[in-house]
């Protein structure tokens, strides 16, 4: 055990005498001793190591951006999807949803005019929206319902068209029959309530919305 060269006094190793040095004799000591003490590696005999406490944080805080973004995001888009629907839009609270999808397959022809231009559902932006009701293999005359209770509303918002009994919305476009527009729900022949029509095999459904 090395006695201080300063005042004699015995202290308990290197460290401790290094410690002596800087508490006791600040001002004293030589430009070796002073050396020797400032290139003490600080906190080597009793502080707490900066490396760990800087990589224990950085885990925590990559553990809580992943529960956040898994949590709040990730969970974002599921509210107001129908059931079965997949990646299909999401519907209003008021659009009565269909049940049992997958336990039916129904058939039926359908025709939308929009001022004078009828929809192409066969291009790809129409095919396999929803589960329950769909076109598909780029046939846009031929849907396919494939669970219980789809109405004509419901179907329709699949291809984000808005409906209502006397209003059609497309394209950033809302049709009102009460404003002296034209928008008609027809299913063979007759005029429905697209909210409460649901939809059968065979059933030929015709929509039209015109400026007035």
């Amino acid at each position: 055990m090395p006695d201080c060269d300063y005042c004699g006094e015995t202290v308990d190793g290197e460290d401790a005498y290094l410690d002596h040095l800087a508490a006791e004799h600040e001002g004293e000591l030589g430009s070796i001793d002073r050396r020797r003490v400032e290139d003490r590696t600080p906190g080597s005999d009793d502080g707490f190591p900066l490396g760990p406490a800087v990589l224990v944080g950085l885990l925590v805080f990559s553990g809580v951006l992943v529960v956040w973004v898994t949590f709040f995001m990730g969970s974002g888009g599921a509210e107001g999807q129908s059931p079965g629907a997949g990646s299909g839009p999401a519907f209003e609270n008021s659009v009565s949803q269909p049940s049992n999808v997958g336990g039916a397959h129904t058939h039926g022809g359908i025709t939308v005019t929009i001022d004078g231009q009828e929809l192409d559902f066969s291009r790809q932006e129409y095919q396999l929206q929803d589960d329950a009701f769909h076109f598909e293999n780029g046939d846009g005359s031929t849907y396919h319902v494939h669970a219980e209770g789809v109405t004509l509303e419901y179907a329709l918002e699949t291809l984000d068209i808005g409906v209502t009994e006397s209003t059609l919305s497309f394209d950033g476009t809302t049709y009102d029959a009460n404003d002296g527009d034209t928008v008609v729900y027809e299913v063979n022949g007759e005029e429905v309530d697209p909210g409460s029509y649901t939809l059968s095999e065979g059933d030929e459904v015709r929509v039209v919305a015109e400026s007035g």
